[in-house]
C-alpha cells in the first residue's frame, strides 16, 4: 500500500509544488494517513498540560465555573473542547467541580474532534458523563456556551513567505522524484501584496502566518452573533510581540526531527501568532482579554493553594504533583512560553486570571 510521503510525491510530479499550508494539512488531517486519523501520539510523540498535572485541568475547570456563574448560571450551558485529545483536561475539569451546585445540571458536553480514533478515547474516558460530538463551532446547539482549546491553535496550517533579494515568495513543498523524497522550495511566482501584512518586515527574512485564524475567529464571531453569550478560552505557545518566522515543527516519539520526513506519522506545529490573533478578534467585535503567560494565569486561578491540597493526601507526599505543577507555571520551562486568551461577547464578564 502507498504511504501518505507516496501519494504526496505523486501529487507534486502531477500538480507542482504544494504550499506549506497544504502540506501541514495533509500530514495531520488526510482521512486515510493523516496523523489525527491514524496514529494520534499524546504521552508518545508530544505532551500536553494536563497530562503533566491534573492541577491544569482542575483549575481550567473551575475557571469555566466561574464564568457560567457570572453569565446567570444559564440552563442549558454548553461546554465544549476544541481537539480535546485524551479528554484529560476535560475529565480534569468535571471531577473538580462536580460539587459546585447546579454547574453540572444544565451542561451539555460537546466536544468538537474529527478523528475517529480519538473520539473513541474521548468517550471511553467520559462515559460518567457522554459527549456528543461536532465537527466545528458553527454546528454547537445555540445556547449559552462555554468554550475551552488547548494545544489547539498551534496545529493551524501555516504559509511561510520568505524574501528573495527584493521579492517575496512563498515557500513551497517540492519532491525529488529521483531519490522519492521530499524537499522545501520558494514558488516561482511572486507572493501577492495581501498574502501578509507588508508592515514591520523590512528587516524580516520569513513571515509565517496562520490562515485558520482569519476562520476561527469568523466562526466566533458568527456565534457570538446568534445572541447567545459566548466565553472562549485559548491555550498555547507562541509570542505576542511579532509575527513569527519559520517555527515549523516535528515531532515523533518525543524527539524533534525533520518536517519532510514522516509525513503523517509525526506531529506537526508552528508557533502562535497571537498578536495577530488579538486584533483579529477586536476588529470583529469581540472583546479579548489577555494573552497573559500561563504561569501568571494558573498561579492568579490558586495553583499553589489547590496544589498544597492535592498533595496532603498524595503518597508521594505530593512531590510528582509539584514537579508536574512546576513545569507548568515556571518561566524557564512552559510557564512564560505559553500564553492565555480571552474571546468573548459578553459586557460585564470578567474573566478570572487577567
Amino acid at each position: 500500500m502507498p504511504t501518505l510521503k507516496d501519494r504526496l510525491i505523486r501529487l507534486i510530479s502531477t500538480d507542482g509544488p504544494m504550499p506549506l499550508s497544504t502540506y501541514m494539512t495533509l500530514c495531520l488531517h488526510d482521512p486515510k494517513d493523516g496523523y489525527y486519523a491514524t496514529r494520534p501520539g499524546l504521552g508518545r510523540d508530544f505532551i500536553t498540560a494536563p497530562e503533566i498535572s491534573q492541577v491544569f485541568g482542575d483549575l481550567i475547570g473551575l475557571w469555566c465555573a466561574d464564568a457560567w456563574r457570572q453569565l446567570g448560571q444559564p440552563e442549558p450551558t454548553i461546554l465544549s473542547e476544541i481537539g480535546p485529545g485524551r479528554a484529560t483536561l476535560m475529565a480534569d475539569a468535571l471531577r473538580a467541580t462536580r460539587q459546585i451546585e447546579g454547574f453540572h445540571d444544565g451542561l451539555e458536553l460537546q466536544l468538537i474532534e474529527a478523528s475517529p480514533a480519538l473520539q473513541q478515547v474521548q468517550i471511553e474516558r467520559l462515559r460518567d458523563r457522554p459527549p456528543r460530538f461536532a465537527n466545528s463551532i458553527s454546528e454547537l446547539p445555540n445556547a449559552p456556551t462555554i468554550l475551552i482549546a488547548n494545544e489547539y491553535l498551534d496545529c493551524l496550517p501555516a504559509r511561510q513567505f520568505v524574501r528573495d533579494n527584493e521579492d517575496w515568495r512563498e515557500r513551497v513543498v517540492g519532491a525529488d522524484l529521483e531519490a522519492r523524497s521530499l524537499r522545501f522550495g520558494l514558488s516561482t511566482d511572486e507572493a501577492p501584496d495581501d498574502a501578509f501584512p507588508r508592515t514591520h518586515t523590512s528587516d524580516r527574512q520569513c513571515v509565517e502566518i496562520q490562515p485558520g485564524l482569519d476562520k476561527l475567529v469568523g466562526e466566533l464571531s458568527e456565534r457570538a452573533d446568534t445572541g447567545h453569550p459566548l466565553i472562549a478560552l485559548f491555550i498555547d505557545y507562541g509570542r505576542t510581540d511579532i509575527a513569527p518566522d519559520d517555527t515549523l515543527r516535528a515531532f515523533q516519539n518525543g524527539q524533534q526531527i525533520d518536517p519532510l520526513i514522516a509525513p503523517g506519522q509525526s506531529d506537526l506545529t508552528v508557533d502562535v501568532d497571537f498578536g495577530r490573533f488579538k486584533r483579529l478578534a477586536e476588529r470583529s467585535g469581540l472583546k479579548v482579554y489577555g494573552p497573559v503567560e500561563q504561569g501568571a494565569f494558573l498561579l492568579s486561578l490558586g495553583a499553589e493553594q489547590h496544589l498544597n491540597n492535592l498533595a496532603a493526601s498524595a503518597a508521594d507526599k505530593g512531590q510528582s504533583l509539584y514537579e508536574g505543577a512546576k513545569r507548568l507555571v515556571d518561566p524557564s520551562e512552559m510557564g512564560s512560553r505559553f500564553k492565555v486568551i480571552c474571546i468573548s461577547n459578553v459586557d460585564s464578564f470578567s474573566p478570572a486570571g487577567f
